[in-house]
């Protein structure tokens, strides 16, 4: 969506393609870092963005067998925006919709889900590039012709599986369990998440309820629910015991939804014609929660490279790997930190390293650590490792010559 607003905005003919008949839906990655706050407030969008109901995070905290730390602090980030915002994603992708309306070349096709690639005849090389997609409504099959097509649809991308693109798996042993659980009596601080010898449960603050998650190990679900709603439910509470009172609105497990963990990469993210970004790329962790904004970061990169050859109708190969060359850097430095966050610390049992109460041998090294894993944890989890900037055509609407 950001990506079709962006190409509209500098002039490029962009159909939006998108499955489902609205945004209404209960997504978990509903966190907006300052990296793209900041593209929001370049697109002049800030009014409209902060007229959306939404609660900001300043710090991050963990309770880590008891003990309460707080590795993350926005303030320390340069600049207005210096927290994260938690907005339900519908409003946002409503918000990015809505803008990109404004312009005659956009349009969006609800209820409308591309299912395979469709190839043109073979060039000098035997090669034949993609050309559209076929799409299906409730109704029929359409087919979509176009310059350049992007695969923007997740870490099962149909169109990227269609084309032939197998990304390479980097092997996360854990699961995530996503649950809502009510806010009741006095709420601690705002907290990331409890670790404790056994088990990590994410706490993400809403309004009135917690997103709640249990990290498990990967492929255990169906054991933790032979083992019953109970032993689930004493497990949560073991790990953030200030959850007890809340812990009966899980009576269900229809309300339990699972996410398979995945980390992996496409090793070329395009063939001619095509063009993956987002999670069909590069299927990021949900360790700090930066997949829906390196995402943006992607399409921000590829509207900047791509929009005048495809004015020109004159995409070529090369224009697709520039994509790649320049987002591929900040994903493979982020991907691996999350890879061993999962290794040492965010894991099921995670929490042991440190005791209740922790022995002055650990209390110095903590205490020193924990103001320059402050800093380093805000600017690499706030803005990442490249963050992209709207610049040249990109800031203005493109006007077309007569």
């Amino acid at each position: 969506m950001m990506l079709g607003l962006l190409l509209a905005r500098a002039g490029v003919e962009v159909i939006v393609l998108e499955k489902h008949d609205d945004f209404f839906r209960d997504f978990r990655g509903d966190t907006i870092h300052p990296s793209t706050i900041d593209l929001i407030d370049q697109l002049g969008l800030r009014h409209r963005f902060d007229g959306i109901p939404q609660s900001h995070i300043h710090t991050l905290d963990v309770v880590v067998n008891g003990n309460r730390l707080t590795p993350i602090d926005f303030g320390s980030l340069r600049g207005p925006n210096r927290s994260i915002a938690l907005m339900p994603q519908w409003d946002f992708l409503n918000l990015l919709a809505n803008e990109a309306s404004r312009y005659p070349t956009f349009r969006l096709l609800m209820g409308t889900e591309a299912t395979s690639v469709r190839y043109g005849p073979a060039d000098a090389a035997g090669q034949r590039p993609v050309i559209g997609v076929t799409a299906h409504t409730h109704h029929q099959a359409v087919e979509i012709t176009a310059d350049l097509t992007v695969a923007a649809d997740g870490r099962d991308s149909d169109v990227r599986r269609s084309a032939g693109l197998v990304p390479v798996d980097y092997g996360v042993g854990i699961d995530v369990l996503w649950f809502r659980l009510p806010k009741l009596g006095s709420p601690p601080p705002d907290t990331l998440g409890y670790l404790n010898a056994e088990s990590m449960v994410i706490t993400i603050p809403r309004s009135d309820y917690y997103q709640s998650g249990m990290l498990i190990p990967k492929g255990a679900y169906p054991q933790i629910q032979a083992e019953g709603l109970d032993a689930f439910r004493a497990r949560i509470v073991r790990a953030a015991p200030f959850l007890a009172p809340a812990v009966g609105a899980v009576h269900s497990w229809d309300q339990v939804k699972l996410l398979s963990v995945q980390v992996n990469r496409l090793p070329t993210w395009w063939v001619p014609g095509l063009l993956c970004i987002g999670d069909a790329a590069h299927a990021m962790s949900p360790a700090f929660g930066v997949g829906v904004n390196y995402a943006i970061q992607d399409a921000v990169a590829a509207a900047r490279i791509l929009a005048p050859p495809l004015r020109a109708a004159s995409v070529a190969p090369e224009h697709l790997a520039a994509v790649q060359q320049r987002r591929l850097p900040p994903v493979r430095r982020m991907q691996p930190i999350q890879i061993q966050l999962h290794t040492v610390i965010a894991k099921p049992g995670g929490g042991g390293f440190l005791r209740n109460p922790m022995p002055w041998w650990q209390r110095i090294p903590v205490a020193l650590a924990l103001p320059v894993i402050r800093r380093v944890a805000a600017r690499v989890v706030g803005r990442g490792f490249r963050p992209e900037r709207l610049d040249g055509e990109l800031l203005h609407p493109y006007r077309r010559r007569e």
